[in-house]
């Protein structure tokens, strides 16, 4: 073959840190359009994004230059950054460590989109905590349960 023909998409999800309610009303469009930046400066495609409060959902189409974890850590980075710059930033914003993603084939990327869309409705009837157990089981993710979540400690 003359050229390199790819079509990598994934569905990335992952939280606040302590999954803490921290992407207020007033600056969520603007964190997704900053992410949608990142990722295009770094040759990917935003296909969607949406969330709750306490963790996001992207849908990304990314380049077979650059791997999924530099990618990811890429947009973690410069995203908590910019939150922490802004004025209206009360307490330190943090994204947990880890994440969760999934292969997405063209045929699903429609579904899929509609799925982040949709999260206000999806999380009227269950937590982030049973979403995420419930893809990371759906994609036959082996999983501890005491190690999905990082927890806070006290004292």
């Amino acid at each position: 073959m003359a050229s390199t023909f790819t079509c990598l998409d994934y569905h990335v999800v992952f939280s606040t840190k302590y999954r803490k309610p921290l992407i207020h009303e007033r600056m969520r469009e603007e964190l997704y359009q900053y992410l949608g930046g990142i990722i295009r400066g770094e040759g990917g495609c935003l296909r969607e994004i949406g969330g709750m409060p306490d963790h996001l959902h992207l849908l990304v189409g990314l380049p077979p230059t650059i791997a999924l974890s530099d990618a990811v850590r890429i947009f973690k980075a410069s995203s908590s950054k910019w939150v922490n710059e802004r004025d209206d930033c009360a307490t330190k914003f943090q994204w947990q460590t880890g994440y969760a993603a999934f292969s997405v084939s063209f045929s699903q990327r429609e579904a899929v989109q509609r799925y982040i869309q949709n999260q206000r409705d999806h999380h009227r009837q269950r937590s982030f905590q049973e979403e995420l157990i419930e893809l990371l089981e759906r994609h036959h993710i082996e999983y501890d349960p005491q190690y999905v979540f990082e927890q806070e400690h006290v004292g």
